[in-house]
């Protein structure tokens, strides 16, 4: 990719939502095994995932949803399902409430509000946009433990994250490094951003951005993620029976009654 190719950002600030439920808590005096070593479930993907508009607009609360979807659909399902930008872009504008006619990157996204929305509402699917992709459920997970991270990728197939961007990774006129570090010289914040993790190992997690594969270390990870959610796709479910911490799907969907009540006093 050229270093004429933008690369937008558009993760807003973490919000804190009590009714989101956390892993922490669910897994409160359970024994569960330790994640694996190493886990990539974009190992044998085409590389190519697409910029999902995240070129132009910061939709990457969006892009990252789709991705994820990708990743999803080739494990589960042995066929990796890439929607057309026309249906990113409507999330972006039904979810963060982008409006193209103003032009312009648009307002940018909250990660919790946009897993509030497609668990509630539905990602649109579909070469029309006219089907709905959504999420059986989302949990909180502390970016802080790193052996909770790793079960989350290895259970969820991916981590949705949020991390403030420093400028070693999008140096100017130049692609961002195939491995983001630390830089104590060039660690100035200038902006957030959200992305899936799809895999990891000993030195850190597999990241989809931009439509291209890096990965960070986990000092990167452990000093910029703010949040990190697991999110339980129906597909994935029913193929792999793996749930975030091993819940069954109704108790999924007991946890998220809170936002279900929600969502049907608001229709």
């Amino acid at each position: 990719m050229s270093p004429q190719h933008h690369r937008r950002l558009g993760r807003t600030p973490r919000a804190h939502d009590p009714r989101i439920p956390h892993l922490s808590a669910i897994l409160a005096g359970k024994q569960i095994p330790a994640p694996p070593p190493s886990v990539n479930y974009t190992a044998k993907m085409p590389t190519a995932f697409g910029m999902m508009l995240n070129d132009t607009l910061g939709d990457c609360t969006c892009a990252a949803f789709y991705h994820a979807i990708q990743v999803w659909s080739y494990n589960a399902l042995g066929n990796e399902m890439t929607e057309p930008d026309k249906d990113v872009e409507q999330l972006y504008i039904q979810a963060c409430g982008y409006n193209p006619k103003q032009g312009g990157e648009g307002p940018g996204g909250n990660e919790q509000h946009v897993l509030e929305y497609i668990l509630t509402k539905g990602a649109p699917f579909g070469p029309a946009g006219t089907a709905r992709h959504k999420i059986v459920g989302f949990v909180e997970v502390d970016p802080r433990n790193i052996d909770d991270v790793k079960s989350t990728i290895n259970d969820c197939g991916v981590a949705y994250i949020g991390f403030n961007v420093p400028q070693n990774i999008m140096p100017p006129n130049a692609d961002p490094p195939a491995v983001w570090t630390v830089d104590p010289s060039n660690s100035k914040i200038i902006g957030g951003h959200a992305v899936v993790l799809p895999g990891y190992d000993a030195d850190g997690a597999v990241v989809i951005s931009w439509g291209q594969i890096y990965k960070m270390t986990w000092p990167f990870f452990s000093k910029f993620v703010d949040e990190v959610y697991g999110i339980a796709d129906a597909d994935w479910v029913e193929k792999t029976g793996k749930t975030p911490a091993g819940m069954s799907l109704a108790e999924l969907q007991a946890q998220m009654q809170a936002f279900q009540q929600a969502a049907v006093a608001g229709a």
